[in-house]
């Protein structure tokens, strides 16, 4: 098997994979259109506030030609993954190892879950089976991606800011495959934790994604002025308890307070939400990965969250009237 496979040389994807390359990781991306052949050109090419760094991972164009990946990095939104699934396959054998480097809640969330839910399917993700079936919960990783980074231009990515991706086992282990790829991105120069309940950690940034994301696609606002309004900080507040009786219902533990994670968005400043720049630009949003999953997993613990369902109602139908 070949070593790290990086599925979606966009912002993020393009982020590890120059990062590994540079750092002696032996690295293939999969890209596509102009982006992949400014990268077969030219290189792939890292900016920073300090430095501009010409890589050069291998180039993957037509996945059959190549074999399954020793670790295979998911660097795509999750409504992507589906459509994604045939040339997937050919990278996935029965030891790869899926690092899940999504937002929202995963195709895997399910799988190995303590109690009732275990082995759960969410359907918001995963309505068909297909996720699970073509990509094995007991082989995902789970990785939550902190960095901002964004295309400047075809074949260069420019780093904004973060350097952390924490990782955990659906399990709670702490495996020799976590703490392998966790040292190949320490060597990267990223931080990289191994956290033994990583399912917590998800909510914690899904905590504020559930609530942001579709109010700035409904406002087309950033993320400083739906936190500056009264009404939309409201809204967004009482979405996220809403979504904290989901996750407590599930038994996730939240570390720090709704207060907290609202200050925590507020220092991000005038940003625009990956949803709201989705919706400018014509893509599909993210919407059942970060708000779906959690409506439907409300039903599962029997929490009412009228104000996620309305919202969720609201933002579904944006997206179809864009």
């Amino acid at each position: 098997m070949s070593g790290v496979t990086v599925f979606g040389a966009g912002a993020i994807g393009g982020l590890l994979a120059a990062r590994l390359a540079a750092s002696g990781v032996e690295v293939s991306i999969v890209a596509r259109g102009a982006h992949l052949a400014a990268i077969r050109e030219r290189g792939l090419v890292l900016e920073t506030a300090d430095e501009r760094m010409l890589t050069r991972p291998r180039i993957v164009e037509h996945v059959e030609d190549t074999g399954p990946a020793e670790f295979l990095v998911l660097a795509v939104k999750a409504n992507a993954l589906a459509p994604a699934l045939p040339a997937l396959r050919p990278l996935v054998g029965p030891e790869t190892v899926i690092v899940a480097a999504l937002n929202g809640i995963p195709w895997w969330y399910g799988y190995g879950l303590e109690g009732k839910f275990r082995d759960r399917r969410v359907l918001a993700v995963d309505p068909q089976g297909a996720l699970w079936a073509a990509l094995p919960p007991a082989q995902a990783l789970g990785c939550i991606v902190y960095p901002a980074a964004s295309i400047a231009e075809p074949g260069v990515i420019r780093h904004l800011y973060g350097d952390r991706f924490s990782l955990g086992e659906p399990d709670g282990s702490r495996s020799a495959r976590a703490e392998r790829f966790a040292a190949m991105l320490i060597g990267a120069g990223f931080k990289a934790p191994v956290r033994p309940r990583i399912r917590e950690e998800i909510w914690v940034k899904l905590w504020g994604n559930l609530a942001f994301n579709p109010l700035s696609a409904l406002t087309c606002a950033t993320l400083d002025r739906i936190l500056a309004d009264a009404g939309t900080r409201a809204v967004a507040r009482a979405m996220m308890v809403e979504a904290a009786r989901v996750a407590e219902g599930l038994g996730v533990r939240f570390a720090i307070d709704v207060e907290k994670r609202m200050k925590g968005a507020e220092e991000v400043g005038a940003h625009k939400t990956s949803m709201l720049q989705d919706l400018e630009q014509g893509r599909p949003l993210e919407i059942e990965a970060l708000l779906g999953a959690v409506v439907e997993m409300a039903g599962w613990v029997g929490a009412a969250v009228p104000l996620c369902e309305a919202v969720l109602a609201l933002t579904r139908l944006r997206a179809e009237m864009r």
